[in-house]
């Protein structure tokens, strides 16, 4: 790689870090240093009254553990039944195999916005509403789940089946002790991506909870923006705690993430 291109690498990563650098700095300012024009970068003083006020004055760390046992329970449920559903569609030779998955293909050409109102209006009837079940079970189907795993399935050595066959194994054995691990890059990358969208989910939780106390981070911050005024000292210190955790993930899984975005792209 030529100079010219690690030229645009770097400024591509300016580009991207500048936000976050903003939102971190401007976390440790007042209101009025946040108002002021022209900008400032650095605070006058670095101070943590902020981020005391955001723990303090809200029930944040209430909208923290509920958006971690929502994140964590879609996330789980979701790399399980995509898994299983994406090695039955690849490995398994069945009646009307192919006919179903274009039928579940089909299913990403449908906004999600349509299909808001019999969800709500499922979970109302049994009486889910502003429960944890309500929040997290209508997130764990994903058709583009089953189809990004299914692209790894399939580049997986058809030998490799033969042979566990051959050993006696069933699909169950086979899927939990050869492919799964196989395709452990490709899990973690849509792991983390899945993360991500539960982490950040804003509408579904917005229509199914209407208490204070089932609150996830999303609506909390947007919460905090105020119609007539925002106190953006105290949503950056928020925005901060939110984000945090999400940074740290990807630092942790960035290499087994780009190998499985790499290898899903390239084998399929």
């Amino acid at each position: 790689m030529g100079l010219l291109g690690l030229a645009g690498l770097l400024a591509g990563a300016v580009v991207m870090l500048v936000p976050f650098v903003w939102m971190a700095l401007t976390s440790f300012k007042t209101l009025v240093e946040t108002m002021q024009v022209p900008i400032t970068w650095l605070p006058g003083q670095f101070r943590l009254e902020n981020y005391a006020e955001v723990l303090l004055k809200m029930d944040f760390q209430r909208y923290y553990l509920n958006t971690v046992i929502m994140t964590l329970a879609v996330d789980a449920a979701q790399l399980l039944t995509c898994a299983t559903a994406a090695y039955a569609f690849a490995k398994m030779r069945f009646p009307g195999r192919d006919a179903l998955f274009f039928i579940l293909l089909s299913i990403l050409m449908i906004p999600a916005q349509m299909t808001l109102l019999p969800r709500y209006q499922l979970m109302t009837r049994i009486g889910w509403q502003n429960t944890l079940q309500g929040l997290i079970v209508p997130m764990i189907p994903s058709a583009y789940g089953v189809f990004f795993l299914r692209q790894f399935f399939l580049a997986l050595p058809g030998d490799l089946n033969d042979a566990a066959r051959i050993d006696g194994c069933g699909h169950v054995r086979t899927f939990a002790l050869i492919d799964a691990p196989l395709c452990k890059s490709a899990l973690i990358a849509y792991g983390v991506i899945n993360t991500l969208w539960a982490w950040n989910e804003l509408l579904w939780p917005l229509v199914i909870t209407n208490s204070d106390s089932m609150k996830v981070l999303s609506l909390a911050m947007a919460a905090m923006q105020g119609e007539h005024a925002t106190k953006y000292h105290t949503l950056m210190a928020a925005s901060v705690m939110a984000t945090l955790p999400m940074i740290l993930l990807f630092l942790v899984a960035q290499k087994h993430y780009v190998e499985g975005i790499v290898f899903t792209g390239i084998k399929a």
